[in-house]
Parts: C-alpha cells; structure tokens; sequence
C-alpha cells in the first residue's frame, strides 16, 4: 500500500533529521538491508556447523569413554543448532517487502498444484461423498 503524500513528507523529514544528527549511521542503514544480515547469518551458521563438526569428529575419534561421547553429542548439538540459524536465516532471506504482499505480484496468483475440486452437492457427511463420486464416475464411462 503506497505512502499517503503527508505519510511521504513526514518520511523525508524524519530522513533528513536522521541525516543531520547522525550522518554515519544513516548512511550505514541505508546501504544495509534484510538480505544483507541475512546473508551474513548464513555466513556464520556455515562456520558455527563446521566447529559442530570438528567437535563431533573429536567426539568420535577418541578413546571410547564417557567424556568422549558427551563431546561427541556437544558436537551434534553445536550443529543442529547452526543448522536452525541456518534455516531461519534463509527462510527470512526469502521474505521481503515483494514476498511479503503477494497482491502486489504482477504476474498474479500462483497457480495451484491440483485442479480444484467440485466440492458435492449434498453436503453431508462421508457416505454421500461417496455417492457423489461413484455416479460422477458411472456418468462419465456413459453408462
């Protein structure tokens, strides 16, 4: 939904105070945006499985033991856990002002997997739909 032309001005004024008072990180938030610190998350999620990884693998290769199995499921977690941020990171990635307002697509809707169904009827209950599908079925073989 675009800006009313007051919702605009005071946009730009509130730009332009944020400029004045702070020019630093006003051009530092300009440059950035989502996909940027997403990208980044990423990133460290990447290098947070790898050390999981290290972690397991010491985990495994050590002398059988107690301690040793503790570091191995250390590991495990370290990188079920990056594996999340990962996830979530590029779940948001996808996410954006366009994505967010599927009604401003100019393409229009997506088109559904599966041909919508006729929904019966008689809407009652199991038995009936049953019904439905067994005439439709004998009324298209033509008999």
């Amino acid at each position: 939904m675009p800006l009313s032309e007051h919702e605009q001005r005071l946009l730009d004024q509130i730009e332009r105070a944020l400029y004045q008072e702070d020019p630093k990180f006003a051009s530092t938030v300009r440059q950035t945006d989502l996909r940027t610190h997403m990208k980044r998350r990423l990133v460290k999620a990447a290098l947070v499985f790898a050390v999981g990884f290290a972690v397991l693998l010491v985990g495994v290769t050590r002398e059988p033991g107690l301690p040793q199995a503790l570091i191995g499921i250390a590991g495990f977690a370290i990188m079920v856990g990056a594996l999340v941020l990962a996830m979530t990171a590029w779940k948001r990635m996808g996410q954006g002002p366009v994505a967010a307002a599927p009604e401003s697509d100019p393409r229009g809707p997506a088109p559904s997997r599966r041909p919508a169904r006729p929904k019966p009827s008689s809407g009652g209950g199991l038995l009936n739909r049953f019904e439905e599908r067994w005439k439709r079925r004998w009324d298209e073989r033509g008999q």
